[in-house]
């Protein structure tokens, strides 16, 4: 301890010095440091994010992803220049402040301090000038084993999150390279490549997005990613297509569902009013029933999909209505804007086969112990359809 109060003193009276000098002499000049000041609030802000870890508020992959993130955003912080602080008028005010500064840090550090708070201090900043060692001590071990597509992900959602985007988009090659059917991969891919390219998706970015869709047409990233993607070419018809395929995939109330909507009430008012108008939906109508030897195994609040499929053809839905099981039996009516891609839809298929499905876990892709009915193929513009679930799905 003798030898942290020696110092102290010492920095003490330089602390003086410099702050002093330009008061005496009424001059600028001095500066203070905001390190200290940043480092404490994103101390701060990773404690609370160990803390919903611990919780099981977040998963361990969010998790990762955000302390990369605060750890980036505070080595940025603290690289960052100091501003020049104010210059103070007064000889008076300099002589006050030689006095009271040692004497208030002192019985500060004595009624508040916390000695171990130093040394965590030293470990979070040695930490954070770690991070970039450390993705490069990654990027050294893919290249030592450059199979590992997993490991490549991994390094290139650290580049992302560090705004190396360039970096990014090459891991992710590479990741893409040895997994391609990875539609979720293929979408980061293509955001990390937009990214690099000055925020623009036109051109290789936009092929990648629609590869992930070829792979799975219920991939919310390249769904959205697709909508910007055509609403930065004007094509606001195109991208309120794609982002309506995203409702039926995320909660009905949620602010994720609120975005969407919003999104695609913006880029249909963006419509010219002299563009060619959509062509007239064609409209099939039924009713969807619970098979009584089913009640008992769904909740009133279990999401019902009810949907359109070619009877020959691929396997896509071309229109989807979403439900609750509480409103069964249900009058339902899909048509042409319930569309999950464009040019499928159901005017372009003469027969369809008609189906619902109650789906225990909210999502549109079919689930082992999902309640489903489906009807033998009618015409697309066949009313008065009555379709049974009952059925589980094995």
């Amino acid at each position: 301890m003798t030898a942290f109060w020696l110092s102290a003193v010492a920095l003490t009276v330089v602390a003086l010095a410099l702050v002093l000098r330009p008061l005496l002499w009424r001059k600028s000049g001095a500066q203070v440091s905001r390190a200290t000041a940043n480092v404490s609030v994103h101390r701060d802000a990773l404690r609370e994010l160990d803390a919903d870890l611990a919780a099981g508020k977040i998963a361990r992959a969010d998790y990762e992803r955000a302390r990369v993130e605060l750890e980036a955003r505070l080595l940025e912080d603290v690289r960052r220049p100091d501003e020049p602080a104010a210059p103070a008028p007064r000889r008076r005010l300099a002589l006050a402040l030689g006095v009271a500064l040692p004497v208030l840090a002192a019985a500060l550090y004595f009624l508040t301090g916390n000695p171990g708070a130093l040394q965590r201090e030293a470990e979070h900043a040695q930490t954070v000038a770690q991070l970039d060692a450390m993705v490069e001590r990654l990027a050294d071990k893919l290249r030592a084993n450059p199979d590992d597509a997993e490991g490549w992900k991994l390094l290139a959602r650290s580049y992302s999150a560090l705004g190396r985007y360039e970096d990014a988009a090459q891991a992710y090659a590479k990741a893409a390279a040895r997994a391609p059917r990875d539609a979720q991969l293929l979408a980061d891919f293509a955001d990390a490549l937009a990214m690099a390219r000055g925020r623009r998706l036109a051109g290789e970015p936009e092929k990648l997005v629609l590869h992930a869709l070829a792979i799975d047409p219920n991939n919310l990233k390249a769904l959205a990613l697709a909508g910007t993607a055509a609403f930065e070419r004007q094509d606001y018809r195109g991208a309120a297509a794609y982002w309506q395929r995203m409702l039926p995939l995320v909660a009905e109330e949620s602010e994720d569902a609120r975005a969407i909507r919003s999104s695609i009430e913006e880029a249909r008012s963006l419509i010219a009013p002299g563009a060619p108008p959509a062509a007239a939906a064609t409209a099939l109508k039924g009713v969807v029933r619970l098979a009584p030897s089913l009640k008992g195994e769904a909740s009133l609040e279990d999401t019902v999909f009810i949907f359109a499929r070619a009877a020959q053809g691929p396997p896509m839905p071309l229109a989807v209505k979403r439900a609750k099981v509480r409103e069964l039996p249900l009058a339902f009516e899909l048509d042409d804007s319930m569309a999950m891609a464009p040019g499928m839809q159901l005017s372009s298929f003469p027969r369809v086969v008609v189906g619902a499905r109650i789906s225990k876990s909210g999502s549109a892709n079919p689930q082992p112990g999902d309640l489903q009915g489906l009807t033998a193929a009618v015409a697309n513009d066949a009313t008065g359809v009555n379709v049974v679930i009952d059925t589980r799905i094995r």
